[in-house]
């Protein structure tokens, strides 16, 4: 008996202090699909962490281009070969995958962390048809007016507050021989963004969100046209020819201090200075009517990560997941990143980050991603196409708003008929 104790004891203290693999057994081996190749350095240098304190299980991060991304999970899901972490887009975006069943639902008692989380941000992160979790959510963005200080104070400007003193500065710009705006309308997601940092403090904000996702108007409201008419004030200080640059082209003008502002995303940040280390700029929001307001700032959360339902280690696969909602990899996610983490409590050290999380405090929803990506068409895809033609020339506000009403009625129930 004393000898089978002792044996009894032996094991215990091996499979104690001893990892999986010093025992010869294999680590679990997980692979981790994302459309973030620019961010590889990151998740390889976080997953290189948690590898460390998790001997038994290895991670393998895998990005793919981003406009193949959501083609390739697919197949690879409906296929039975996807993987088994997953970076997963938000709102509408993870309701494609969680849906037909692609996604393992998570709780409070497998991810206790998600406690702590804004319910704003938990909601890009819930499916509509069963109201279940799906992932933890990894970022939150917001869109804003990037502008280089240099070119600012060469010319004497200072920021603009109000839509009157945009123009001016923009006039001003203009007559000093500098291209104001870095915006191009080639690809219409880009215009999307720039009604997203426009529009809002114009309709109404959130009031407006509340009433159109609720049914109580359309986007035929005057509210909401008259304020995609601004946008057509900023043609003139656009580049020449704007309606075919393109992303990329729109991004090296600003970077190459070519144009003196960029109509964009808060997560330009840590592009623009990996870029150009150089390159001097802040941030400032959409502006308003009248000097008085405070502006919006349209934001969302920006995805989560997912595990896969069929994954043959769940376990291991949940480890990693509760892994990312902690605060220090949070706190890694934006030092590393400068982007908004959307765990609770990191504290953020970058200064056009922190310019952006002043601006958070009068936040609205982003409003076709958040209220009406859920089923296709999806609002951003009638809004983009149609501001193509409003900025080309060939649609006025007018019929942007018919035409993204009319396209939403397909299943938006109270939109029909109006």
């Amino acid at each position: 008996m004393r000898r089978l104790c002792t044996a009894m004891i032996a094991v215990a203290l091996i499979a104690t202090f001893f990892p999986a693999s010093v025992l010869g057994q294999e680590p679990a081996k997980l692979s981790f699909w994302s459309w973030r190749t620019e961010d590889k350095w990151v998740y390889d240098r976080m997953i290189r962490l948690f590898q460390q304190r998790n001997p038994g299980i290895k991670i393998e991060f895998i990005p793919f281009r981003a406009p193949e991304y959501n083609t390739i999970l697919s197949t690879g899901l409906t296929a039975g070969r996807g993987p088994d972490i997953i970076h997963l887009r938000a709102y509408g975006g993870l309701e494609t995958f969680a849906a037909p069943g692609f996604i393992a639902p998570l709780d409070f008692a497998q991810v206790p962390e998600l406690k702590r989380f804004p319910l704003q941000t938990i909601a890009g992160a819930r499916s509509r048809k069963d109201g279940r979790i799906y992932g933890v959510p990894f970022a939150t963005q917001t869109l804003v007016i990037f502008y280089n200080k240099k070119i600012f104070a060469q010319h004497n400007l200072a920021v603009p507050k109000t839509w009157e003193q945009f123009i001016t500065v923009m006039r001003t710009l203009k007559e000093k021989g500098v291209v104001p705006l870095a915006n191009g309308g080639k690809e219409g997601w880009t215009l999307e963004v720039l009604s997203g940092v426009i529009a809002p403090n114009f309709y109404g904000g959130t009031t407006f969100f509340e009433a159109v996702t609720r049914g109580q108007t359309t986007f035929r409201e005057s509210a909401y046209t008259s304020a995609l008419a601004k946008m057509l004030e900023l043609r003139p200080y656009m580049p020449t020819g704007f309606m075919g640059v393109d992303y990329a082209t729109m991004q090296q003008m600003f970077i190459n201090e070519q144009a003196a502002m960029f109509i964009g995303g808060s997560w330009e940040i840590g592009f623009f200075k990996a870029q150009n280390k150089n390159l001097d700029f802040g941030v400032f929001p959409g502006p308003t009517e009248r000097a008085d307001q405070i502006p919006w700032v349209s934001t969302y959360a920006d995805g989560n990560y997912g595990i896969n339902a069929k994954t043959a280690n769940m376990e291991a696969a949940l480890k990693f997941i509760r892994f990312t909602a902690t605060l220090e990899f949070g706190q890694m996610f934006t030092d590393l990143l400068a982007q908004m983490s959307a765990v609770p409590g990191v504290v953020v050290k970058n200064p056009q980050l922190q310019q952006v999380q002043a601006m958070n405090r009068k936040a609205t929803p982003y409003i076709m991603l958040v209220g009406f990506r859920w089923q296709a068409p999806t609002g951003s895809t009638l809004l983009q196409s149609a501001l193509q033609g409003m900025m080309a020339g060939t649609m006025t506000p007018a019929q942007v708003g018919e035409e993204v009403t009319r396209g939403l009625s397909s299943w938006v129930d109270a939109f029909r008929g109006r």
